[in-house]
């Protein structure tokens, strides 16, 4: 965790992508990050070459916005979820819907494909978090877990965990294999987790202005990353390529930097001109994605 000092951060803006009409309230980079995806207000999920900083693909079906959409390692298939409490399961090639899952009972906050692409495990208002088979036919979640007492904003996977961060102020990870559960109280609205590179720590983004670091083994806060403004909108927080540093969008529309070790602000610029909705690190390179309620996608290097 020494080489703070080595990274280099991705700050120059190299394009812009533009498309979306209303707020873009995710953008991912695909597994090799070759192509990265975004959805919004405007029901749309799009494909583009963020490096060209050309559009190459407009999904539509979602009845209400899309909140939040990932792609399969291979590439082939992509999840998305949204106002409509519904999960779209789509392939990436044709543009077509293979199928629909349905039984959340309210908004659908967060999707993830697990590590074969065989299931998906998404996050919702209605306080659960669901799994659902990408092989069989069946339209119903293979698992429900409903043990939070509010709003399920974010989800994260590991080979035998499902991982998710609610409203309620936990962070509870579920051991698939074993069926048990560990919960971490934060005691703050949890709105968004994400795992460090190296598997060990779990960052968590609450409504409190603050981003924790927790050790997965103790559940203890390891450190505290402070600067930024998040109080209402659900924003993307991650750790960069070699887990150096942290990363993390603002409602002023800043994106903050800060020093994995001792916390501080390495840097923060204004990358938008409304609320930085999420951030997304490229796979190897030192290259991030960002996404603003003002309705661009902005490409960022070194």
């Amino acid at each position: 965790m020494s080489n703070a000092g080595v990274e280099t951060l991705p700050k120059k803006e190299v394009n812009i992508l533009k498309g979306h009409e209303g707020a873009v309230l995710a953008a991912r980079f695909n597994s090799n990050g070759e192509y990265c995806l975004s959805c919004g207000k405007d029901r749309t999920i799009r494909l583009w070459n963020p490096h060209r900083g050309i559009p190459i693909k407009t999904y539509k079906s979602h009845g209400r916005e899309v909140r939040d959409v990932h792609v399969s390692p291979d590439n082939s298939k992509i999840i998305s979820c949204g106002g409509d409490r519904q999960i779209f399961y789509w392939d990436v090639a044709s543009g077509r819907v293979i199928r629909k899952f349905r039984g959340h009972d309210s908004e659908v906050n967060a999707v993830k494909f697990n590590e074969y692409a065989s299931a998906v495990v998404s996050a919702g208002y209605d306080r659960s978090v669901r799994a659902w088979d990408c092989r069989s036919q069946s339209t119903e979640p293979i698992q429900i877990i409903s043990t939070f007492s509010d709003s399920v904003m974010s989800v994260c996977l590991t080979k035998t965990e499902i991982i998710a961060g609610s409203v309620d102020g936990t962070v509870r990870t579920f051991d698939i294999r074993m069926g048990r559960e560990i919960s971490d109280n934060l005691w703050q609205p949890v709105n968004c987790i994400s795992l460090s590179n190296d598997g060990n720590c779990i960052l968590a983004s609450c409504l409190d202005s603050g981003i924790r670091l927790l050790d997965r083994s103790s559940g203890e806060v390891l450190q505290e990353y402070r600067g930024h403004i998040c109080k209402a909108f659900k924003m993307d927080c991650c750790l960069t390529n070699t887990d150096a540093h942290v990363t993390g969008g603002s409602e002023d529309g800043l994106i903050y930097f800060w020093d994995l070790v001792d916390a501080s602000v390495v840097s923060s610029f204004r990358a938008h001109s409304s609320v930085v909705t999420s951030v997304s690190y490229h796979p190897k390179d030192s290259c991030m994605i960002t996404s603003s309620v003002d309705g661009t996608i902005k490409v960022w290097k070194t």
